[in-house]
């Protein structure tokens, strides 16, 4: 179920999935950080409990009591701040509703007792203020996150003012703390995806690497850059594919040199075929000696690495394929094209036109006619030649055997159309080569249809 949700949601690239996970461990650890934060500070409460109130407000009165009048607005301005507002003021303020009972009562003895005067006149009105802090909080807590506004007279007659605003800038520093997270967040994770980037390219490079040397063997070899566990990978990598091509061209050696060699004791057999008597057995010698040689002349062909070292171009693939038809129209062969009149691809010219052409002969020779179509505008990146014949079409069991070198079935070993059975290993070693592949399936109404399919890329 992990597995399924992962690849269904979590993104495919290193590079998003590294900064998806650094911008989780910000999140993690900044949500820690404010619940600390936010435990320790006592946030979400109002911002002057009954204590610290009747606290501050006891001092400021005392300290108001004791400064010369001509000095106590300047004391006043200093201890007015946001959250306990002081004002000084010649006259009782208008309270338009002096409330009492509970917990206000509580709260004026309590007062009263910190300023040590029993009788010391407390005029409060409490308003409105944002929503409170629920049903079910402490009583304190709701009467003192609304505005409360309090008036005290001095020992001169004149009167204190005092107004506790609850923490209005609570909901402004939670919009502030999320757009500084956003903002913090958003470089981090440029950061990480551009380090994410930088880690993967060579990782895209190596991956391209691998793919182009099943196409290419000629590929240049991958620079040794990055961490250390990738230069050690690319270094193989490295090594592997130049096992590779030594490991080819030693077997086009060996099989040149076979041929080479074999060709000395065909040429003798021929001479001696030559003195045979018998007209009907000299027929025969001398055909099985061209059999052998074709079969020779094919194996090197085939084991030759011309193709491959055949540099990609780019050509009109249409142009190419109603070439090969009218060629073999002209022959007086059943062949015909249908598909677009222009299609361009990079491709091995020869090696492609050869592949090609195997697949026609093969089904003008067993299906008789061939019809070969262009098909483009497919999803996958490929384009497809489709090749049908009218011919007796192969077994399921078969179809994939025949591409087998030198591998050919019963009926077709008879020397006029039989072959050397290389034609379909050659068609889909090229194909591949062009990071496609040829399919064989038989037709619902008769007959074999070939399916080469070539890169556009």
């Amino acid at each position: 179920m992990w597995e399924r949700f992962k690849r269904r949601f979590l993104p495919a690239g290193i590079a998003v999935r590294l900064g998806l996970t650094v911008l989780m461990a910000l999140a993690l650890t900044q949500a820690v950080s404010a619940l600390v934060y936010v435990t320790d500070r006592g946030e979400g409460h109002p911002r002057h409990g009954p204590r610290e109130m009747v606290e501050r407000v006891a001092a400021i009165v005392r300290l108001a009591d004791e400064t010369p009048p001509q000095f106590r607005p300047r004391v006043v301005r200093a201890v007015d701040a946001p959250g306990l507002e002081v004002e000084w003021r010649p006259k009782a303020p208008e309270i338009r509703r002096n409330q009492v009972g509970f917990p206000l009562d509580g709260f004026r003895r309590r007062l009263r007792s910190a300023l040590e005067d029993p009788t010391r006149e407390i005029l409060i009105e409490v308003r409105n203020g944002p929503p409170s802090p629920g049903p079910l909080a402490p009583i304190e807590a709701r009467l003192f996150g609304n505005v409360m506004q309090m008036a005290l007279p001095l020992s001169d007659g004149t009167w204190l003012v005092f107004r506790s605003d609850p923490d209005r800038d609570g909901p402004f520093r939670l919009i502030r703390f999320g757009l500084w997270m956003g903002l913090v967040g958003l470089v981090i994770f440029g950061l990480s995806l551009w380090a994410g980037r930088r880690l993967s390219a060579p990782l895209k490079r190596f991956a391209e690497a691998a793919q182009r040397l099943g196409v290419d063997g000629e590929a240049p070899l991958l620079p040794e850059a990055g961490p250390r566990e990738l230069r050690q990978a690319t270094r193989a990598f490295n090594q592997m594919q130049t096992r590779l091509h030594r490991f080819v061209e030693d077997r086009t050696q060996m099989l040149a040199a076979i041929s080479h060699d074999l060709r000395t004791p065909l040429t003798r057999l021929r001479l001696r075929a030559e003195f045979v008597e018998d007209p009907e057995q000299q027929r025969k010698m001398l055909a099985d000696l061209e059999e052998m040689e074709a079969m020779i002349a094919s194996t090197l062909a085939f084991a030759r690495d011309d193709a491959r070292k055949e540099p990609r171009v780019p050509i009109d693939l249409a142009a190419l394929l109603q070439s090969l038809v009218d060629d073999l129209g002209d022959a007086g062969n059943t062949v015909e094209y249908s598909g677009p009149e222009h299609k361009t691809i990079a491709c091995r010219p020869v090696a492609l036109r050869r592949a090609i052409g195997n697949l026609i002969d093969n089904a003008l020779k067993y299906g008789g006619c061939a019809r070969v179509a262009l098909l483009d505008g497919r999803e996958d990146g490929h384009v497809a030649i489709r090749i049908d014949d009218d011919g007796p079409g192969i077994p399921e069991g078969e179809q994939e055997k025949v591409f087998a070198p030198f591998y050919r079935l019963e009926r077709s070993r008879s020397r006029d159309t039989g072959g050397t059975g290389l034609g379909l290993s050659v068609a889909r070693t090229i194909a591949r080569a062009h990071g496609g592949d040829v399919t064989l399936r038989n037709r619902p109404g008769g007959g074999l249809s070939a399916l080469l399919l070539l890169a556009e890329a």
